[in-house]
């Protein structure tokens, strides 16, 4: 791979890592936020899903942005108003101005994720390069999650969970000057910006995880869960007719013509769905139930992170081997199985090691399996013209996924019993319940693989024996 090439890719997951990391970065910090901005627990919530929810809702605007107006523009300006933005979450002062700032990191986060992946697609188009690329990249963005939990539990416990947020500035701004000085400027094209599609998904989906964490705070009969519900479907039902009526989409319904293309956004949407929780669960339930510091809480993921880390490593010669379909389907299998006996041996007598610290790593090597194979299959058969919109499909799959997932599961450890003051009994108890619920939402990734992936494989089986026989 040529020198340049090279250090295009490090930009690019430098990237995508900072992004990744701040919606982890938080976690292992809550309970320390909560306390120095006086939030309770329901409003805490808000720390990750203002991020997430702005991050997943804006990324379809930031891929046609970057289609319009230049990807390598849309990209620094991302990095920049990500820099500042962190600076401003950093010194926030309250509630309200935290979750206003997180909010608007994940706007800026929209607008340079699929930018960055645009130019990964473009830049490394010899098929051996871009699969090494799409596997670094992959390997970033899934293991950058458990990354943020280390670093977020290192500051929290020795410096200021400040410096989780004040960290990004000097990197963007390194980022920044690497971005023009490596990176070609991309033409501007002509066109329009689908507003209207942008707006109701964006308040769709908020609607959506709204209602979800009002049913676990309200219950399902209340006005207040029902109405954003409600809302959400209807928002997001009108936002595929606009799609299908609109002159130039933010997502051309065509992506989804792709059985293969479908089935990849669907299973990465459910398999991070149930992926994500684990790191929001786990670090309270190794700090409220087994008293671990929040640093501890983030060190606990290694074993998670470095066999994810290891996997890709192997991926390759996996998937010369077997194939995209046969890895994940692995894959999926191995983290459905590492999750549910995760399930049934939390407790309040659990010891981490060797029962936990076993287990996380047969889920990392699971979810080191998943996400490479479902980004090569988000980006099979996609016209140039059609590579940002890709890539934001493929983004806004992993941040609703993850946003939605979480409000869910939120839903089903408050439904296993009273969790204003839990016992550790108790807490133990609901976060096994809420590792089930993770469960359901991987096996039904598997099932969407099955259904969607492999009924395409068989066919072009079908075509090239037909091929073979004239």
């Amino acid at each position: 791979m040529h020198q340049s090439k090279w250090i295009i890719l490090t930009i690019i997951i430098a990237c995508q890592l900072i992004v990744v990391l701040d919606s982890s970065i938080m976690v292992t910090a809550i309970p320390e936020i909560g306390r120095s901005l006086h939030m309770s627990t329901t409003s805490l919530t808000w720390v990750q899903n203002s991020y997430v929810l702005a991050f997943g809702g804006f990324l379809l605007l930031g891929a046609r942005a970057g289609d319009l107006l230049g990807r390598r523009r849309m990209l620094a300006i991302g990095i920049g108003l990500f820099s500042l933005t962190s600076l401003l979450a950093g010194i926030a002062p309250n509630a309200e101005f935290l979750l206003i700032s997180r909010a608007l990191q994940g706007f800026a986060a929209a607008l340079a994720t699929p930018a960055a992946l645009a130019l990964l697609s473009a830049t490394f188009v010899e098929a051996k390069e871009r699969s090494r690329a799409i596997a670094m990249y992959s390997a970033v963005s899934a293991a950058g999650g458990s990354i943020g939990l280390i670093i977020g539990g290192f500051f929290t416990d020795y410096i200021s969970w400040r410096l989780g947020m004040f960290i990004n500035v000097p990197i963007g701004i390194a980022l920044l000057y690497l971005v023009q000085k490596f990176i070609q400027r991309t033409d501007m094209r002509t066109g329009r910006f689908d507003l209207g599609g942008a707006l109701t998904s964006v308040i769709g989906m908020t609607s959506l995880v709204y209602g979800f964490v009002q049913a676990a705070d309200q219950g399902w009969d209340a006005t207040a869960t029902w109405i954003p519900l409600a809302a959400g479907i209807i928002l997001l039902t009108a936002f595929v007719f606009i799609e299908a009526r609109a002159a130039e989409p933010i997502i051309p319904l065509r992506l989804f013509a792709n059985r293969q293309r479908s089935g990849a956004y669907l299973g990465r949407f459910l398999m991070v769905g149930g992926n994500f929780s684990l790191f929001f669960f786990i670090p309270q339930y190794l700090q409220n139930a087994l008293g671990f510091s929040s640093f501890e809480a983030g060190l606990a993921f290694l074993p998670f992170t470095v066999a994810q880390f290891g996997m890709m490593y192997l991926m390759q010669g996996l998937i010369r081997r077997f194939g995209n379909v046969k890895v994940l389907l692995t894959g999926l299998l191995i983290a459905i199985i590492g999750t549910l006996w995760l399930s049934r041996i939390i407790s309040v007598q659990s010891h981490f090691f060797p029962e936990m610290f076993i287990l996380l790593a047969i889920m990392g090597i699971g979810a080191g399996m998943v996400f490479q194979p479902l980004t090569a299959m988000g980006l099979t058969g996609v016209e140039p013209q059609n590579s940002g919109a890709a890539s934001g499909l493929i983004n806004v799959a992993h941040q609703s996924g993850a946003s939605l997932g979480l409000a869910v599961l939120i839903t089903v450890f408050n439904g296993s019993g009273d969790t204003g003051q839990p016992s550790n009994l108790q807490f133990a108890h609901a976060i096994s319940d809420s590792m089930l619920g993770s469960v359901v939402f991987v096996t039904a990734a598997l099932a969407v693989t099955l259904l969607s992936l492999l009924p395409a494989r068989r066919q072009a089986g079908r075509k090239q024996a037909l091929q073979v026989n004239e």
